[in-house]
């Protein structure tokens, strides 16, 4: 079964899950509301990616595990476009969470989709005890402190800015998380996979960073020029485009190089090939030389 469709079944087996009996009709809708349809689901994807060049002998625990990372992306958006953050009016072409149901719904959203996240590897643990703790405290390492999404948002609030650890937390976290939890799924180790993962989550923060200083926003279906808006630390403010342009070439190299030795290792680098021409931004002429 292709990626895609092994993510949004393991991502709708975990929603119904939640959805069942006397729950609050509203708060229910908006967890779908928040995950279907997805976006490039680029997170889970590298995870699947990496089990199945690891070998994949444990399905139930990668799909689980690719869910899980899922809901935690999704409900990390959820969060960012609330008022006290980027006050988002979009996402993904449509109205934002709390624009469409609710500040409060929004929170609480955000909230049960973590909590729905770890559900569901705890719930998967009987296909291997071992692996699902490894899996979920790599989970928790990504989303928590301190190295993990909410750090990342954490440093939003601070005078001065270690810019690394920003973009390492802010956005290279689950990306971490996703090459961590693919070799772990399949039972390799993931501390070989970690440098992929940052590099990965490095490149994917600085093409959304050109994203946002260049494209409009009915092309990216969200505000763009937030970053100037918010004064948040960037890599087109730091290199300027044509250097941010460079950056990503260089990083999506350097990722491809990280791979480790592994059965599907051929499979896996044309996978972070296709990966970058996705995440790549596609210019305005006014940029293009």
């Amino acid at each position: 079964m292709p990626h895609s469709r092994r993510i949004d079944a393991a991502v709708t087996r975990a929603l119904q899950g939640a959805q069942g009996g006397a729950a609050p009709k509203q708060l229910s809708e908006a967890l779908a509301y928040a995950c279907l349809p997805g976006g490039a689901r680029i997170r889970p994807t590298i995870l699947l990616a990496v089990a199945a060049a690891c070998g994949d002998d444990r399905p139930v625990l990668s799909d689980a595990a690719a869910a899980a990372l899922e809901l935690i992306h999704c409900a990390s958006l959820v969060h960012d476009d609330l008022p006290c953050f980027d006050d988002a009016d979009l996402r993904r072409g449509k109205p934002s969470v709390h624009r469409a149901y609710s500040e409060p719904l929004a929170v609480l959203t955000g909230d049960s989709l973590i909590i729905l996240a770890f559900e569901v590897l705890g719930q998967a643990a009987g296909a291997d005890a071992a692996r699902a703790a490894q899996l979920i405290l790599s989970l928790a390492r990504r989303t928590g402190m301190p190295h993990g999404i909410c750090a990342g948002q954490g440093w939003e609030s601070e005078a001065e800015v270690d810019l690394a650890a920003y973009h390492r937390s802010k956005t290279g976290a689950l990306f971490i998380a996703a090459t961590e939890m693919g070799a772990i799924s399949a039972g390799h180790e993931a501390e070989p996979w970690r440098d992929l993962g940052a590099l990965i989550g490095e490149a994917f923060q600085v093409a959304d960073d050109l994203r946002d200083a260049v494209l409009d926003e009915q092309t990216l279906g969200k505000p763009v020029g937030q970053d100037d808006l918010h004064g948040r630390p960037n890599a087109v403010a730091a290199y300027g485009v044509d250097g941010a342009v460079a950056r990503l070439k260089d990083i999506l190299a350097g990722a491809i190089a990280s791979i480790p030795s592994c059965p599907g290792e051929a499979q896996l680098a044309e996978m972070v090939r296709l990966q970058a021409q996705a995440i790549m931004p596609k210019m305005p002429a006014r940029y293009r030389a």
